[in-house]
């Protein structure tokens, strides 16, 4: 049996749908909201099995990979987050670059020689990494207007992927892949898809609410937001962080929606300028992770967060 596990957001999609145009077969989709990571403890296998898994952190997900091996089943593993010491199996093929300017989509296009690379673009602008995308968009000889359609593209299926649960979200991830998986072109997912139409209004929406907000905290180097209980904050998180960023690239920004408990889910990245550190700050506390240049805390207990925003100021 194959088994398809994949981080829910541009990227994990885009990296999927590269893998699958090339390598196509029927397989156990599994996903979640861009905050579930701990996917493989999901994934029961049989000897012989194949797991292809795609943007989640193998640091992470270790004691599951070695489950997974011990079980006689193979994995090959794709991902750009921070993965601690990787295990040696015969039956595990890992392919992670924790570099500052590299997302699962890119890792996947150099691994399928650009086969798909229009795929990859889109990932690349989804996961923020509009330098790289931009690069690749002029390497295939793109318009400036085709390459802002990608972009556009990136970013409704990265904001997609934002929810502190599945119904906050417009199409829960796997049945979004389901859709995605239909079209070679991106541009006839743009042009065709009524999904697409479905997340640009709800993005739009989403980020006019955003945008009303004032900055909890500001400074030449910082900017803090606050965001209140509500689905359209766990939705436009991440993006809103993206937009921030890109328009203040100096600054480091840190996101945080409230949750009926209380405690907060919180994004961060760091500065444009110096796309480092924000996967050191957020694993300070338990439930933080990602990468260098944007990470987050799914579960910042409200009793922690003069202490967060302390060392964020003190770390960016």
């Amino acid at each position: 049996m194959n088994f398809d596990v994949f981080n829910g957001d541009a990227d994990g999609i885009c990296a999927l749908h590269q893998m699958r145009l090339s390598h196509p077969l029927e397989s156990e989709l599994i996903t979640g909201v861009k905050r579930d990571i701990k996917l493989l403890e999901k994934v029961s296998v049989q000897a012989g099995d194949q797991v292809l898994v795609l943007d989640i952190s193998f640091d992470k997900n270790r004691a599951e990979v070695q489950s997974i091996l011990n079980q006689g089943a193979s994995i090959q593993y794709f991902d750009h987050h921070y993965a601690g010491d990787l295990i040696k199996h015969s039956n595990l093929a890992t392919h992670i670059n924790t570099s500052s300017e590299i997302c699962t989509s890119l890792i996947v296009n150099n691994f399928l020689q650009n086969a798909h690379v229009l795929w990859a673009i889109v990932g690349s602008f989804g996961d923020n990494m509009a330098v790289v995308a931009n690069s690749l968009a002029n390497n295939e000889s793109l318009s400036e207007q085709k390459a802002g359609q990608l972009n556009e593209l990136g970013i409704l299926l990265n904001y997609n992927g934002y929810g502190a649960k599945l119904d906050d979200l417009y199409f829960e991830p796997q049945d979004l892949f389901n859709i995605v998986r239909h079209y070679k072109d991106p541009f006839d997912f743009i042009e065709n898809e009524k999904a697409f139409t479905v997340l640009k209004e709800g993005y739009s929406s989403d980020m006019e609410n955003a945008l009303s907000l004032k900055p909890y905290y500001e400074s030449n180097q910082h900017g803090v937001y606050l965001l209140p209980t509500a689905a359209w904050s766990n939705r436009v998180s991440g993006v809103f962080s993206n937009h921030l960023t890109a328009q203040s690239p100096e600054r480091a920004h840190a996101i945080l929606s409230q949750l009926p408990t209380g405690n907060f889910i919180v994004s961060v990245r760091a500065p444009l300028a110096n796309r480092e550190g924000a996967d050191t700050l957020c694993r300070q506390f338990p439930s933080g992770g990602g990468r260098k240049a944007a990470a987050g805390i799914n579960n910042l207990p409200e009793d922690q967060f003069d202490s967060f925003i302390s060392k964020f100021k003190d770390h960016f």
